[in-house]
């Protein structure tokens, strides 16, 4: 499977997807792991993959609180940026999830902020799951932080402009063919760019059926970063405790 034909392969391996998103909250990221970590009991001898883990900031910070990680992403500058970071519990590779990583060799195995939902097909979107129960120890954990996307669809901000440094995207957005679709156009230096992110909107049933056909048991199922219970309804997130 060839990334470089595959729009997130491009758009997560450029510069400017950084730009776009740099003023993210890091601190509700950072107050959210914590939580899991206290929610979830984790102990300091635990493993834990961070899937999609971008250029390791949450993995470093797992790490910085005393646990050994291994950070996986499809964007190999991702993983360059990320590895400057390794020390000798603290480990990047270059990896696509739908891939098998290892077999039964993690405690937990975090996806999050949105990292799923990318792939043409719901056969790999299930074939990444899969991957995900069988790298898990028996009793093994796995967090999927992924959109509610009856809330994103129903709140969707058709058209907006982001300024950043001096880069003027215009983000365009819409629902087609079961996908919530961005697209992104902006000039820099002269040069015409154009991106789009595509996540499929896959509703709670959907996922519930993934997990069973991957072995995994729902242990419960959080609306937001505070883990408050989810609400169809009203929730931003969907984020699915699972146990192998």
């Amino acid at each position: 499977m060839g990334s470089k034909k595959e729009w997130f392969g491009q758009w997560f391996n450029s510069k400017y997807y950084h730009i776009l998103y740099k003023h993210r909250d890091h601190e509700e990221a950072r107050m959210f792991i914590d939580s899991l970590i206290n929610h979830l009991a984790l102990n300091k001898n635990s493993l834990i993959m961070d899937l999609a883990c971008g250029k390791g900031r949450h993995s470093i910070y797992f790490n910085n609180k005393g646990f050994r990680v291994v950070g996986l992403d499809l964007s190999e500058k991702n993983i360059v940026s990320a590895k400057k970071h390794e020390n000798n519990q603290l480990h990047f590779y270059t990896h696509d999830m739908r891939n098998n990583w290892s077999k039964n060799e993690f405690d937990c195995v975090l996806n999050l902020f949105t990292s799923f939902g990318y792939f043409d097909t719901e056969s790999e979107d299930l074939q990444a799951i899969k991957a995900v129960a069988g790298c898990l120890k028996s009793g093994g954990k796995f967090i999927l932080d992924f959109l509610n996307p009856y809330t994103v669809i129903h709140h969707l901000v058709a058209e907006e402009i982001k300024i950043v440094d001096g880069i003027e995207f215009h983000i365009n957005k819409d629902v087609s063919d079961g996908f919530i679709v961005k697209d992104i156009t902006f000039s820099d230096n002269g040069i015409d760019y154009s991106y789009h992110e595509k996540v499929r909107a896959i509703r709670r049933v959907k996922f519930l059926e993934y997990f069973e056909d991957a072995g995994l048991t729902l242990i419960e199922i959080f609306g937001d970063y505070e883990l408050n219970p989810y609400i169809a309804e009203k929730s931003e997130r969907m984020i699915f405790h699972l146990k192998k």
